[in-house]
């Protein structure tokens, strides 16, 4: 079936999202290799259904959206749950390459607004992901959750980067768009924005390009702004004892409606690419601790060589530097800890001096909000590298744990 008879299918309504799903092309689940045979990027589908949420272990795709919202003032629970399941229905669709509903962008009649903005109507599924989550600021006796709130959904500390705007800063409940078309993902936070009318109110968002890490084996790493191969230490897919000891909320948590889960935090970083572009090329390797051309770290060869911080070279000091960023972020220095990340780029246009506004869009998921916190604030101490970054957006958010062919995002929550 071709990308446009799948979406006309979809459009007309011909049949539920699972049964769409069988007969337009077979699934990729959420913890899917990334392989996808002769499946061209623009028709990949990756299953919205499964045990965890896409768009975590899910392959890293070449785009992203994220968006965080604010709840309105006089909406209720019941308000919350029927949102919940408007955007979990609507995403059930998109993620197969459809429209928000069975109408769509034109089968509304002309004299009413469509259902659907349509421009991604002439484009695949794109592997597209919508990860859905919550913000502390959620869990309050307004939806009769403040008793939901897990004890280790802790308020994330202040970084020593940290120049925040908090107006463009957390949020009630976030949605991550992962797609390998821009346009894609775009389209599916525009039209899950519209959804949102009149329960909930865009807070802000960001627009992420060219992946900034890789959450499986058959990935290249790829490079962020600085030139620097990003993520080569990064939690994969197949790792999964590492998932389950540093990703996924374990059954044991405080509360066990969110056991499969996992907590994402997000970092707008701006990085100070003119500064550092001015550089030695021996400088940059110094800060970040690894060879800028083959990611090696500076005590070894290969890209994937566990670091030597004991190495020293003819002086007698370290050959990597312990004001490094793969010292300070090293297991070895933080008990052991390890995140799975998912990072994009980013280019806002420019700022006020004339230079490109321009970063890493930072966002890692794991099992506790404070061992995100414990690396960070081991990066912030004394790191060379923050010289050049500074962080202007965050949020911190519970990704509920998936669901099946049927219910919604979060339901266990309100049982």
């Amino acid at each position: 079936m071709t990308g446009f008879n799948r979406r006309t299918f979809l459009a007309l309504g011909g049949v539920s999202a699972a049964g769409a799903a069988a007969a337009a092309c077979s699934r990729d689940s959420s913890s899917a290799s990334g392989s996808a045979g002769s499946t061209s990027p623009d028709e990949l589908i990756i299953d919205f259904a499964g045990e965890h949420q896409a768009g975590i272990i899910s392959p890293m795709q070449t785009s992203l959206h994220f968006a965080a919202f604010d709840m309105d003032e006089k909406a209720t629970r019941d308000d919350l749950i029927d949102l919940l399941k408007r955007w979990t229905d609507a995403s059930r669709r998109l993620t197969l390459g459809g429209e928000v509903s069975a109408k769509g962008a034109f089968g509304g009649g002309e004299n009413f607004p469509p259902d659907d903005s349509g421009e991604a109507f002439d484009l695949g599924p794109s592997a597209l992901t919508i990860t859905i989550g919550f913000g502390r600021s959620l869990f309050r006796d307004q939806f009769g959750l403040a008793d939901k709130l897990p004890d280790e959904f802790t308020v994330m500390p202040p970084m020593s980067n940290d120049f925040l705007n908090r107006e463009q800063s957390d949020g009630d409940i976030c949605i991550q768009a992962c797609a390998n078309d821009p346009q894609v993902a775009t389209h599916a936070i525009r039209n899950l924005t519209r959804l949102a009318v009149p329960d909930a109110v865009l807070r802000w968002s960001q627009i992420g390009f060219g992946k900034a890490a890789v959450t499986t084996r058959e990935e290249p790493t790829p490079r962020n702004l600085f030139g620097q191969k990003d993520g080569t230490a990064n939690i994969r897919a197949e790792d999964t004892e590492a998932l389950d000891e540093h990703v996924w909320i374990p059954a044991t948590s405080s509360q066990p409606w969110a056991a499969g889960g996992s907590y994402l935090t997000a970092r707008r970083i701006a990085m100070n690419i003119e500064v550092w572009d001015t550089l030695q090329l021996q400088e940059q390797e110094r800060v970040t601790g690894r060879d800028k051309f083959e990611g090696a770290p500076l005590s070894g060869t290969n890209e994937f060589d566990e670091p030597d911080f004991a190495a020293t070279n003819e002086r007698g000091r370290p050959v990597i530097d312990h004001g490094s960023h793969v010292f300070n972020v090293h297991p070895d220095q933080n008990g052991g800890i390890r995140m799975l990340r998912r990072a994009f780029n980013f280019v806002d246009g420019s700022n006020e001096q004339g230079r490109l506004d321009a970063g890493l869009f930072f966002i890692a998921f794991t099992r506790t909000v404070d061992r995100f916190a414990t690396v960070h604030q081991s990066m912030s101490r004394d790191e060379m590298f923050l010289e050049y970054l500074k962080t202007t957006k965050t949020g911190t958010y519970l990704i509920p744990p998936g669901v099946g062919e049927a219910g919604f995002v979060g339901e266990g929550m309100f049982a």
